[in-house]
């Protein structure tokens, strides 16, 4: 059977469209189709349902996937370490990173690797929707450790970090500053959710090893953190997120932290990736070049 068509079998069960199939794997529309096709004709039992907006697996569609999917993440991986065998890594290497961590991968890490390794593609997704790496076709991850699942490898991408509670010296001029958590309900907060289908982040706290959560009524909340730096910046309100991003406002005085006692420091950001698979020639790269640069180039300031 030609592994090709497997591949793009894989792809539009993966994608539930054609198109989006096509896309992924660089060919057209209609070569995925009459892939597709063959495939059906070879098997004889028909695998998807075909809709004019998508398309779905059939019960025998399922049954093929389960049984193809390990196999065809094997050959690839085999494929791949023989075609490095004799050369520098090569191919599409794809992590998914939360928007939080975004800060962290960017800039001369992901630089360096690309003039590093000029055969391997980086397609980077910022995304703060949970959902299996591997089911999704993503060969890492970036996200704090605390919430890496424990079948899952680990690789340390930052030290320590902190959220902080911060606002203008302005706001807290004109509103007084909070002495305890519980406070935050006087204030003007800005808060942050991961889409609007779910409510807004709790801010979470910690004191004499009691660890708590309070779930602000922000006035102003949104899924882009840009945005709730603007807002603060502009004496909009008190807003709450991780240390390192704000450290540039804080050091020029522009934001002040407040609650400092309330906030201890956690387990920091993680590359993760999936224990049971074997690590290709891309990946390992990468983690290698994770390690070295993290050894290599001190922490954020702040």
């Amino acid at each position: 059977m030609d592994l090709n068509l497997l591949t793009m079998f894989a792809a539009v069960a993966d994608t539930g469209n054609f198109r989006a199939a096509a896309d992924r794997l660089g060919v057209t529309r209609s070569a995925v189709s009459q892939g597709i096709r063959r495939l059906e004709e070879t098997i004889g039992q028909p695998l998807f349902q075909r809709t004019t907006r998508s398309v779905r697996l059939t019960e025998e569609g399922e049954r093929f996937l389960e049984t193809v999917h390990s196999p065809l993440l094997e050959i690839g991986a085999a494929l791949e370490t023989a075609r490095s065998a004799s050369g520098m890594p090569h191919g599409l290497l794809r992590v998914a990173v939360t928007s939080i961590a975004e800060r962290f991968l960017s800039g001369p890490l992901v630089a360096e690797f690309a003039i590093a390794y000029p055969g391997i593609t980086l397609d980077v997704t910022v995304t703060d929707e949970e959902f299996d790496i591997v089911a999704a076709g993503f060969d890492a991850g970036v996200r704090l450790g605390e919430v890496i699942e424990q079948d899952m490898v680990a690789v340390p991408l930052t030290g320590e970090q902190r959220q902080v509670a911060v606002a203008t010296p302005r706001y807290f001029e004109r509103h007084g500053i909070p002495q305890h958590p519980r406070d935050l309900a006087g204030h003007r907060c800005i808060g942050w959710r991961p889409s609007p289908e779910t409510a807004p982040y709790r801010w979470e706290f910690e004191r004499d090893g009691q660890e708590f959560d309070v779930a602000v009524e922000p006035q102003v909340t949104t899924n882009d953190m840009l945005l709730m730096i603007r807002t603060a910046l502009a004496d909009g309100g008190i807003t709450f997120g991780i240390e390192e991003t704000f450290a540039p406002y804080i050091r020029r005085g522009e934001l002040v932290t407040v609650l400092d006692d309330w906030l201890a420091p956690f387990a920091g950001f993680y590359l993760y990736f999936p224990g049971r698979r074997s690590v290709t020639p891309k990946l390992r790269a990468l983690i290698e070049h994770v390690r070295k640069f993290r050894m290599r180039v001190p922490p954020l300031q702040t």
